[in-house]
């Protein structure tokens, strides 16, 4: 390892003592309760739920998945993509958040999204909370395998080493002190790396603008290649079993512009319809310590996500500028925030920039695994097999279910070619279509059924399958992202079978009007 590849290893290992020390200092109170562990004992206040709730959802796809679109595709699917997230953050913590908090504290003070549909109507039989706790374990394995995926590319561009024994070793980083800091630890981490996120992403753009010679040298450099610099078009780089080839010229080869249809906008723009069915970004909203507080949190929220989801797509196309032949293929192109900070920056600085992707890592990861713990430990095991279970053997089981996750996750993200965009784009399906249609008909319609609501859930989940490994591959109108059509089947399913199902009982819609004139 070279002098300036210690500097970058030692401001990261730096990085990493910290995170470390946030978490040994709330192991105390992580070990109190589960409600410490899994909640927070909802104690945040508005700008660590901002921050954290942004940080721990965009994880490392924010700086290698979407800058790696923008690389090898151009504008037009990154920027959709981001005006479409950019959206749905703003309505959901426009409409969600406050209720949510309210609601999920009148419902049996729910610590758990499963818990709160589950006491939301009122079952005996926890069918829905059953139903939640599954996908919730399916689908976390997935984001987190996505986390682990960036941390073996991250340490194999960096310094060469192998990318599996890196995965690993950051996995186990991220068990440890989630492991021993629970939620406290978790959010409290997360309000840092949100900020060495933007920090990040925003030192890299302006100093690869300056590189490119100005934003107008940026654009013209764009548009030289077919469908680059388009909203209604995109780029097609010429491959041969998926590389980009290189032309007699040296340059990488395209062929002509695609265009970028009503259908595919629709679909792009409907990444913003996961948002409310995000468990990671829920649970910020029930873990505020009081619920007017969200209003500023939601201004702080916007803001991040406007300013860094924007960077993030800018990054990307001055990558491909100044440099077109760096990577070749789609999973290679992930590493364009990596390639601009090391030549950006001198080591010491790098490392720090770089750090960035280990926050948005680490902010994800840790919540992934938190929440799905929490999901067997607190709904499956405590809501059906043992209730009876003391608070100290459901917090141990949380721990041995959160490692059991983790071990899940890094056999799936042995794929080293895997694409982080890809691998998280069907995992935001899932939760999306899941949870975001029963999240909204909860809160906001009082004849919604809970026959209505494991429909709705059953359809939205099992749809997600359906669409992406059946029906997309026949392309065409088929092509189109499965959260748009699974989260749509969903809200007809809980539509028509509250309708024809039998009203809710009274004293679940008295407590619905309880919580709506918390509202006003």
């Amino acid at each position: 390892m070279g002098g300036a590849n210690i500097q970058i290893f030692i401001a990261m290992v730096l990085y990493i003592a910290v995170v470390i020390c946030i978490g040994l200092y709330y192991a105390k109170r992580a070990s109190e309760s589960t409600s410490n562990f899994l909640i927070g004992g909802r104690s945040l206040n508005p700008w660590v739920t901002a921050l954290g709730a942004e940080a721990s959802d965009m994880s490392g796809w924010l700086l290698m998945g979407l800058p790696g679109v923008a690389y090898w595709f151009g504008l037009s699917d990154a920027a959709w993509t981001a005006i479409g997230l950019a959206i749905g953050t703003y309505l959901n913590w426009l409409f969600v958040a406050k209720r949510l908090r309210i609601y999920s504290h009148v419902a049996g003070d729910s610590i758990t999204i499963p818990d709160f549909f589950s006491r939301r109507f009122k079952e005996d039989k926890k069918v829905i909370m059953t139903i939640a706790a599954l996908f919730i374990l399916v689908f976390f394995s997935v984001y987190a395998a996505s986390c682990f995926v960036t941390f073996g590319k991250l340490f194999n561009s960096l310094f060469g080493f192998d990318y599996v024994y890196m995965m690993i070793a950051g996995a186990i980083f991220v068990i440890f002190y989630t492991f021993i800091g629970g939620f406290l630890a978790e959010s409290a981490s997360d309000f840092m790396q949100g900020i060495i996120m933007i920090f990040a992403l925003t030192v890299v753009l302006i100093t690869g603008i300056v590189h490119v010679g100005g934003i107008s040298a940026l654009i013209e450099n764009a548009r030289s290649i077919p469908g680059f610099f388009e909203f209604f078009g995109i780029a097609s780089p010429t491959l041969v079993d998926g590389v980009q080839q290189i032309g007699a010229d040296g340059k990488p080869v395209f062929g002509e512009a695609g265009v970028y249809g009503f259908l595919t906008i629709i679909s792009t723009l409907s990444w913003g319809l996961g948002y409310f069915g995000m468990p990671q970004v829920l649970l910020k909203f029930m873990a505020i310590k009081k619920p007017n507080e969200l209003k500023l949190s939601r201004r702080v929220a916007v803001i991040w996500v406007i300013i860094s989801l924007s960077a993030a797509v800018f990054i990307g196309i001055i990558g491909r500028v100044l440099y077109p032949d760096a990577f070749l293929t789609q999973s290679a192109a992930e590493r364009i925030f990596i390639l601009l900070s090391t030549n950006f920056f001198f080591p010491f600085l790098a490392g720090i920039v770089m750090a960035g992707i280990l926050a948005a890592t680490i902010s994800s990861a840790d919540s992934y695994l938190l929440i799905a713990a929490s999901a067997f430990s607190k709904n499956v095991y405590q809501g059906l097999l043992k209730k009876e279970a003391s608070d100290k053997t459901v917090l141990y089981v949380s721990r041995l279910t959160l490692l059991i996750i983790a071990i899940i996750a890094m056999i799936i993200a042995l794929d080293e070619n895997s694409v982080i965009f890809t691998v998280v784009s069907f995992a935001w399906a899932g939760f999306g279509a899941t949870f975001g249609p029963i999240m909204i008909f909860s809160l906001f319609w009082k004849r919604v059924t809970r026959s209505g609501a494991i429909a709705g859930m059953l359809t939205g989940g099992c749809m997600v399958f359906i669409w992406k490994l059946i029906l997309k591959p026949m392309g065409g109108v088929w092509g189109i992202y499965e959260l748009f059509p699974a989260f749509v089947l969903s809200c007809l399913a809980i539509v028509i079978v509250s309708l024809l199902s039998k009203e809710p009982p009274k004293d679940i819609q008295e407590e619905f009007e309880l919580v709506r004139s918390y509202q006003v």
